[in-house]
């Protein structure tokens, strides 16, 4: 038996969180959960699942304590959201392989002042409310022979609120182990995507819901090698990725408004590599160096060409590589340098003077941190300088990133 509680409370400032106009947004969050889960022994095995989670959510557009409200500020967003689910998977476990069958049922609700539909009765300082339950059933099995992995299954889901039927979305997975340290994998499967709530019904004088949206559909396939070693380890994969009814939030000009729409079709076909030398098992202790990685990934992504503002799927990373190299200085101080250079696709209002202005495009640019780490005993001093070169950079939406960061702290491994 496995039961898990927890308890998270925190606030913290929201700049430009839903718009660039506002630069004193804040949001103050609580949330509670708890769940109980089982498993019996044997070759069938029956793993019950029960959880519930509450999440507390005030959002302040413009700040307590600003001076100059705008007349049409008339209150703060507040939230409430619950979860509930309850699932049983059965597992059999066969000559072969093994055999996995179940379902869950989950029901997802909001009380709020700005989402969901008008309620006749208000609840404090909730004025409307929705739901919506979901039922799944899945089925699947894993065969195992000697070095080849093959997994195949389904899920069937239906969501009362969205669709009111049942969806099919099938997932094929299977790996071959070449030799002991190479292995070879592919993998197929359809997805699907709710609406939020926020979607569907956040509305303001920056944005407008859209109460008829539809959930997205993606089909995605990739396949790719796995090579692990004591000295080097590293993997390549290929994919791509279809999707449509594709959820964003889009606007025409830099003075409209945010619309959430179904709007387009994304096909995405990439690529990814990552290696790493462990330098140390490679040229032994006695000298500095300990470790360098390495990654790429591409990804390139047509769709029907709208000329709309996109805030989300439309602006996707093209380019991306990192580098990292973790060394020795002295005895017990190390340092950590990591690398990465970036292209993203795209563009994005730039505001000035709290101002939509012109259409920007993103631009690639380049980032070096490093980590200082200086160990003694159970305790370890660190220092972070962050964006070293303070490169000036916009990575999404329409906020500056941080220049030169200096952070540092202290941390205790009471394990030791």
């Amino acid at each position: 038996i496995d039961i898990q509680a927890g308890l998270n409370d925190k606030a913290y400032g929201a700049n430009t969180f839903y718009s660039a106009a506002y630069p004193d947004q804040y949001d103050d969050t609580r949330a509670v959960f708890a769940s109980l889960r089982g498993e019996t022994v044997g070759r069938l095995k029956f793993i019950p699942h029960i959880y519930w989670s509450r999440h507390y959510d005030e959002f302040q557009l413009i700040r307590e304590g600003t001076s100059d409200v705008p007349d049409w500020y008339k209150d703060h967003n507040y939230h409430r959201s619950d979860v509930f689910g309850i699932n049983l998977h059965m597992q059999y476990a066969s000559r072969w392989g093994i055999t996995g069958f179940g379902g869950e049922l989950r029901n997802e609700e909001i009380l709020s002042n700005v989402l969901g539909k008008p309620m006749e009765e208000a609840i404090g300082k909730y004025t409307k409310s929705d739901h919506r339950t979901h039922v799944t059933y899945f089925a699947e099995h894993h065969f195992i022979w000697d070095r080849f992995t093959i997994s195949l299954g389904g899920l069937l889901h239906y969501n009362r609120a969205i669709d009111d039927e049942f969806d099919f979305y099938p997932a094929l997975n299977s790996s071959f182990r070449a030799t002991d340290d190479l292995s070879l994998y592919a993998s197929w499967n359809k997805a699907t995507r709710m609406p939020t709530f926020t979607d569907l019904y956040y509305t303001t004088s920056t944005h407008t819901g859209n109460r008829n949206l539809q959930s997205e559909e993606s089909e995605a396939f990739e396949t790719g090698i796995k090579y692990t070693h004591p000295v080097v380890s590293g993997s390549l994969a290929v994919f791509h990725m279809k999707g449509r009814n594709m959820i964003d939030w889009v606007k025409s000009s830099p003075d409209a408004l945010w619309e959430s729409r179904n709007h387009t079709r994304l096909n995405k076909i990439g690529l990814e590599g990552y290696l790493k030398l462990d330098l140390a098992a490679w040229l032994g202790e006695n000298q500095p160096l300990r470790a360098f990685t390495t990654g790429y990934a591409y990804i390139h992504q047509e769709r029907v060409e709208d000329n709309l503002i996109s805030n989300y799927a439309l602006n996707h990373l093209r380019h991306k590589l990192t580098a990292g190299l973790h060394h020795e200085v002295v005895k017990n101080l190390t340092l950590s340098w990591h690398f990465r250079w970036q292209s993203r696709e795209g563009s994005y209002v730039k505001y000035v003077d709290l101002q939509p202005g012109e259409r920007e495009e993103y631009r690639p640019f380049t980032l070096l941190d490093v980590k200082a780490n200086y160990t003694l005993r159970n305790y370890t001093l660190f220092v972070n300088a962050n964006n070293i070169f303070n490169s000036t950079h916009v990575d999404f939406g329409n906020v500056p990133q941080p220049g030169f960061w200096l952070s540092g702290g202290i941390s205790l491994n009471l394990y030791q």
